[in-house]
This record gives C-alpha cells, structure tokens and sequence, in this order.
C-alpha cells in the first residue's frame, strides 16, 4: 500500500472538530488478544471447546450457564483473566493524542468487552461497548436490574478442560449465579441500561460535533455491529482492516493495514 490512504485520513482529521473511534476486535491483535475470526480461529484459542466441538455462538450464549455453568465460567473466566493481563499496544495511546488536538475529543464505540480503551486512558464517560463489558457482572435469572463489578472474580481455569474451579460467581441479591454482562448470541437475559446510558452521552456529544471524522479499526462483517454505527454517521469514514477496508458509502478512506501499522504511520504524518 502507498501512504496515499492515510495522507488522506490525515488531512480529514486537521479539520475535524471530533473524533468517533469505532473499534472492533481486530484492533486487540497487535496487543496479542485472540479476534476468534471463524470457528478454528476460535478453536485454535480453546483447544478443550474444539475437543467438544463447541462453537464460539454456543459457548458465548446464556444458554450455557443453565446447561455447563462451569465450562461457561471457565471460558469467561479465562477472557476475564486474559484481559486483565494485557496491555494495550502504543495504538490505542495515538488514537487517545488524536483525539485531545480536537475541539470535541473523541468517542469511542465499540463491541468489544474487554476494556482496553480504558485501560489505555479513555474515560468512561466518552465510551459505548454496545455489546456491554466482561468486567461488569448481573443476575442470570436476572432477579433484577443490578449490575456490580467483576473485580472480586479471581478465576482459576483448568486448562485442559477449561472448567473453572468452584466458587462460580453469584448474584449478591438472590444467590443465583451470575453472569458477565455481554450480549451473548441468542440472548434475552442481558440488561442494557449501562450501554443504553452510554448510548445517550454519545448522543449529546455527537449533537456538539460540527465537523466529524469516523476512524474504523479491525471491525468486520460477520458481526457489523460497529460498520453499521460507524457507516451511518454520514461523516468521512477512514476504515482501517487488513481483510476487508472497502468503504462503499459516503466520503470514505480504505486502509488495508493492521490498526498499529496504520496509526503509527497516521501519527507521522499529522506531527
């Protein structure tokens, strides 16, 4: 690729006035988080699931809390574990710089669950994890809306059968076993109001915004939470994805790079 692309994702962004940041799990690659793409790509990450032949749609379901809650556990607990222990790459730090040039800063929405964002300084209040946060735990049942954090689950995984040891974690209100808070496949358990509270701050900041620019990362199409959001701003859109950078719509910048290569070379340009 010639550096065309980004010379023109980086004068979009000299006369922005604010920054959405859509982010899907590619953008945890170069931090060495698993992005599960396909079924052997999530098997290669699991091998006991592959052993079982469980697939990532019926491991990540609420479903298998009620029928394995210990092999649910040990696949969440280990995700939980996993993330705790990573550091986010120097990417998530230039796309943080880019954001504090510009008038409004920069929202970030995204569907993965991992909390990297704020782990790399990102506020709470300027983020949207439409698919809710692993760090955060509420009712199977549920018995009610309460949501509490995770930051008392200390997972032990056996990892040749990716069981966690009892203890599970347990709704503190009724005693039932709890659950991370992520929209899960085929799930009508999960409670939304801490994202749909997210969702309205980034209603309000994105009224302020007059001159918006859209820089996508590592989301794909399998599931388009964020393509959907980031294409329907009507506002340039730099998608930055080694598969698949095509942008069809509207004014747009396809970048056919990994999200560090490519911010690396962006933050070049714009000092």
């Amino acid at each position: 690729m010639n550096t065309g692309e980004l010379a023109r994702a980086a004068a979009l962004l000299r006369d922005a006035d604010g920054l959405l940041i859509g982010a899907g799990a590619g953008i945890g690659v170069d931090s060495g988080l698993p992005d599960f793409r396909g079924d052997h790509g999530f098997w290669r990450a699991y091998p006991p699931l592959a052993a079982l032949g469980i697939r990532f749609v019926e491991i990540a379901n609420p479903h298998s809390f009620d029928t394995n809650p210990e092999l649910a556990w040990g696949f969440y607990g280990h995700r939980l574990a996993l993330y705790r222990a990573t550091v986010p790459h120097a990417g998530f730090a230039i796309l943080r710089g880019i954001g504090e040039r510009l008038k409004h800063g920069a929202f970030v929405f995204t569907s993965n669950v991992d909390g990297q964002f704020q782990r790399a300084g990102f506020p709470d209040d300027r983020l949207v994890e439409c698919h809710g946060s692993i760090h955060h735990l509420q009712c199977t049942r549920p018995c009610s809306n309460a949501l509490w954090p995770a930051d008392a689950v200390a997972p032990v995984i056996d990892s040749a059968t990716c069981l966690m040891t009892p203890p599970l974690p347990r709704c503190p209100y009724c005693g039932a076993l709890a659950r991370p808070n992520i929209l899960m496949f085929g799930d009508g358990r999960w409670l939304d109001a801490r994202t749909e509270a997210q969702y309205a701050r980034l209603d309000r900041w994105r009224a302020r915004v007059a001159n918006l620019v859209v820089v996508e990362l590592g989301a794909g199409t399998d599931v388009p939470s964020v393509r959907r959001m980031c294409e329907a701003q009507g506002a340039p859109l730099v998608r930055i994805n080694p598969r698949e950078p095509e942008v069809r719509t509207g004014r747009g910048v396809g970048v056919p790079l990994g999200a560090l290569d490519a911010l690396t070379t962006l933050q070049a340009m714009l000092d």
